[in-house]
């Protein structure tokens, strides 16, 4: 693994539950036009990598394929496995999946690669088990954002706390643009054909509790910051964290964060 790969697991271990109650609902949105762009239909051989608390899993079971699902961290395997009980779940994280050449007919990565320390050589074993004429879909977060995407890093702002430390920089022969063509370009670099990659923004609605349990659960590198600090520190990033979304609130007392991702889809 690398530095960032260590960094990674230490801040995901255990936050399976946070996610759920939380972030696992926005990351879900993308999922639909996932299972379109990889064609996945009745019979199909699906991996879902990075499977998180299962959604990609689920709706691939939904369409009726036979599916496998990975993720690194084990207690978001031991989630999914337990929602998704139909699917084949393991711990595997990229860019080593434990699969031979050629396995599935669909593979698909929602929000994954922005985790993995090594996105080139994971595009790369994304072919490697990817049938000829297979299709690969992934979603991505890029470069630009929307207004509701930084929210919890706004109130520590705010708050008066050090910022988190930066996660360790990817090997430059690694890393590539988060944008619609340097997704795609790292998609055909790997062997994908056909490749499409578009930026969709979306809305996403969600009760402020709801939407502040994954950032006091210690979800991504700001709420594990924010879970760190003594309850009194909390409370005042609580308090930003009221205020920055005061004008995303309804009269319905629920959330409406814009955000922006990439979605990009090729065949092998």
């Amino acid at each position: 693994m690398t530095a960032f790969d260590e960094a990674e697991r230490r801040i995901w271990d255990g936050r399976a539950a946070a996610y759920a109650r939380s972030f696992a609902g926005l990351c879900a949105r993308t999922v639909p036009a996932l299972i379109d762009a990889a064609k996945v239909g009745p019979g199909a051989r699906v991996l879902d990598v990075g499977t998180g608390t299962g959604a990609v899993a689920a709706a691939a079971c939904r369409a009726r394929a036979i599916v496998s699902a990975v993720d690194a961290e084990p207690d978001m395997t031991q989630w999914a496995a337990e929602a998704v009980p139909e699917a084949d779940v393991r711990v595997a994280a990229l860019p080593e999946l434990p699969f031979v050449d050629g396995t599935f007919d669909a593979v698909l990565a929602n929000f994954v690669l922005n985790h993995v320390g090594r996105p080139r050589t994971a595009a790369a074993e994304l072919r490697r088990v990817t049938a000829d004429g297979g299709r690969v879909a992934l979603a991505l977060w890029g470069e630009e954002r929307g207004a509701g995407q930084s929210l919890a890093y706004k109130a520590v702002v705010a708050a008066g706390l050090d910022l988190p430390p930066a996660l360790p920089p990817l090997a430059p022969e690694e890393d590539f643009p988060r944008t619609e063509e340097g997704l795609a370009a790292l998609l055909a670099e790997a062997g994908f054909t056909g490749v499409v990659c578009e930026t969709v923004r979306f809305d996403h609605r969600v009760d402020p509790e709801h939407w502040w349990a994954g950032t006091a659960g210690g979800v991504a590198p700001t709420g594990a910051l924010i879970a760190a600090q003594p309850q009194d520190v909390i409370d005042a990033v609580r308090k930003e964290f009221d205020a920055l979304t005061q004008p995303f609130l309804g009269d319905d007392g629920i959330l409406t964060l814009p955000h922006v991702a990439l979605l990009a889809s090729g065949s092998a």
